[in-house]
C-alpha cells in the first residue's frame, strides 16, 4: 500500500509539472527580457514553503549568470526593503496569490518602480494583478491527499525557477569559465580548475595489456596496479576493451576458469574514453552518467596517452554518485 501511495505521489507531480510546462507562453518571454534589460539585480521573494523555493531560485541564479538575492516579505517591510534600488526587477512567489504579506511589500515596491513578475497560481489574485508579467504556475491537484501541504505546486515552483535560470543562462552566453568564476572556493571549484590532462595518470601508471594476453594476466595486472581496471590496447596503442573488477567477478561467477581464457573474452569491447584536452568536471560529469570509476584518455586517433580514475580528481573517500 505505502509503495503503491509513494508512487500515486510521483505520478500527480509528474501531471502538475507537465501542465505548468504546457502554459509557457510569451509571458514566460516577456518574464525573461525584463530580467535581461534589469542593469541591477534580481529580488526573489515569498512567504512559508514558497519562499524556501525562492532561496533555491535565487541561489541558481546567482550560480548561473543572474545577480540575485532573496529578500523576505517581513523583513523587508521592516528595513530591508532598503536593500532594493528602483531598477531592481521583482520575482514574487505565491502559489495563491492572496499572502497579505507579500501583497503589502509589492505596493510599496510599485510606488519605487520596480517591475514585478509574479509566480502564481492565481491568474485573477491580488498578486497577479499588481504584477507586469505573470508566469502561471497553477496545478491539477497536490500531490498531498488534504489539498494542504505544498507538494505538486512548489515542484512546478521550483521547476519554472529552473527553466528561467537557463534560459537567461543561453540568452547571456554563460560558459563554464563564469561558471568556475562564480565558484572559486570548495570541492565544486577545484573540480572545475584543472584539465584531465594535469590529473591523469601516464606511462608505467597505466595498466595495460594488449589483445594477445589470457585473462589470467589481466587479472594478475588487475591486481598489480590496483586501479580497478585494465586496459586493452591493439598492437597500435588503439584502446579497444577494458577488464574491470566486475568483469572479473561476473565471469568467475560463471564458473569458468581464466587460465586459456583471452583477454578478449573477458573485456568489455569499445569503452568510454575521452581526451586529453576534457575539462576535469566533465570527466566527472561523465562518471556519475555511466557510474564508472576508470576512464582511458585518447589522442585524436584513439591512441592511449593515460587513465583516469575518480581518486585523481577528488581523492578516497570523497565522492558519491548522484541519483
Amino acid at each position: 500500500m505505502s509503495i503503491e501511495e509513494a508512487r500515486k505521489v510521483f505520478t500527480i507531480e509528474v501531471q502538475g509539472l507537465t501542465a505548468v510546462r504546457d502554459k509557457i507562453d510569451q509571458e514566460f518571454l516577456r518574464a525573461v527580457d525584463l530580467i535581461m534589460e534589469c542593469p541591477t539585480r534580481m529580488i526573489i521573494t515569498g512567504i512559508g514553503k514558497s519562499g524556501i523555493i525562492g532561496q533555491k531560485i535565487a541561489a541558481t541564479l546567482n550560480s548561473t549568470g543572474t545577480p540575485s538575492f532573496f529578500l523576505h516579505p517581513v523583513e523587508a517591510m521592516h528595513g530591508d526593503l532598503g536593500m532594493v534600488t528602483s531598477t531592481d526587477v521583482i520575482l514574487a512567489i505565491s502559489y495563491s496569490g492572496e499572502t497579505i504579506e507579500l501583497n503589502a511589500l509589492l505596493s510599496s515596491m510599485k510606488k519605487r518602480g520596480n517591475k514585478i513578475i509574479a509566480m502564481t497560481g492565481g491568474k485573477n489574485s491580488l498578486l497577479a494583478l499588481a504584477a507586469d508579467v505573470v508566469l502561471d504556475i497553477a496545478v491539477p491537484k497536490e500531490a498531498c491527499p488534504l489539498g494542504l501541504a505544498p507538494t505538486a505546486s512548489t515542484t512546478a515552483t521550483l521547476a519554472m525557477g529552473d527553466a528561467l535560470s537557463v534560459v537567461l543562462l543561453n540568452r547571456k552566453k554563460f560558459q563554464a569559465e563564469d561558471f568556475r568564476f562564480n565558484h572559486p572556493g570548495g570541492s565544486l571549484g577545484e573540480r572545475l580548475k584543472v584539465r584531465v590532462s594535469q590529473v591523469m595518470l601516464t606511462g608505467r601508471d597505466i595498466p595495460v595489456i594488449t589483445q594477445e594476453f589470457t585473462a589470467a594476466e589481466a587479472v594478475r595486472i588487475l591486481n598489480e596496479k590496483n586501479l580497478g581496471a585494465v586496459l586493452v590496447v591493439d598492437l597500435s596503442d588503439h584502446v579497444v576493451g577494458i577488464v574491470t573488477d566486475g568483469d572479473v567477478r561476473r565471469y568467475v561467477l560463471g564458473d569458468v576458469g581464466l587460465s586459456d581464457v583471452g583477454v578478449c573474452g573477458l573485456m568489455t569491447a569499445n569503452p568510454i574514453c575521452i581526451e586529453s584536452d576534457m575539462q576535469a568536471a566533465d570527466a566527472l560529469s561523465i562518471m556519475q552518467r555511466h557510474e564508472i570509476t576508470v576512464l582511458p584518455i585518447i589522442d585524436s586517433e584513439r591512441k592511449l596517452v593515460g587513465i583516469l580514475h575518480l581518486h585523481n580528481l577528488l581523492g578516497k573517500g570523497e565522492f558519491r554518485f548522484l541519483v
